[in-house]
């Protein structure tokens, strides 16, 4: 079984490229330290708004639709396709107490679809410490604006054929 992915699986990677291009930030495979010493591993995490996405594989956890019963060996894979599905809903029950937003996609799932299910959950999620009105914080999985206008620099660096902060032009 090691060339079974736990991470940057095909479906994942998809939705994860899909994200990026629309703007969104986000950090993968996080391990969050959830409260009683739960630890829980979202295949996306967008933090600031507390936000969990896990792709689920259809056999891995047992799909209702399209998930298989192994025929081999079903003293081993009953049990374990069980406890795969016990863990999910555990880990959706500990985000949900410590205030997470969970998003399950299934990978049979519409490409689009997932992302509308995704949007959906950032858009009634509000940042932490977010402030409203001017000046308000700005959160890391929002939308990035675009880059800076040309001429101006960015993150404090200085534009082309500029010098740099405390140096002499010559």
């Amino acid at each position: 079984m090691r060339a079974n992915r736990r991470t940057d699986t095909k479906p994942e990677l998809a939705l994860r490229q899909a994200l990026h291009r629309q703007g969104y930030r986000f950090r993968k495979d996080y391990r969050l330290d959830l409260a009683d010493g739960k630890r829980v591993r979202p295949d996306i995490a967008f933090t600031a708004r507390r936000v969990a996405v896990f792709v689920d594989g259809c056999f891995w956890h047992a799909c209702p639709e399209h998930g298989s019963r192994p025929a081999a060996n079903v003293w081993y894979w009953e049990p374990k396709l069980r406890r795969n599905v016990e863990r999910d809903r555990a880990a959706d029950a500990a985000l949900a107490a410590a205030g997470w937003n969970v998003v399950r996609v299934w990978e049979h799932e519409p490409l689009e679809a997932a992302v509308t299910a995704v949007l959906a959950a950032l858009a009634r999620s509000r940042p932490r410490g977010a402030r409203t009105g001017r000046g308000g914080a700005v959160a890391h999985d929002q939308p990035a604006l675009g880059r800076p206008a040309l001429g101006r620099p960015a993150l404090g660096r200085p534009a082309l054929g500029q010098p740099a902060v405390g140096q002499s032009p010559g």
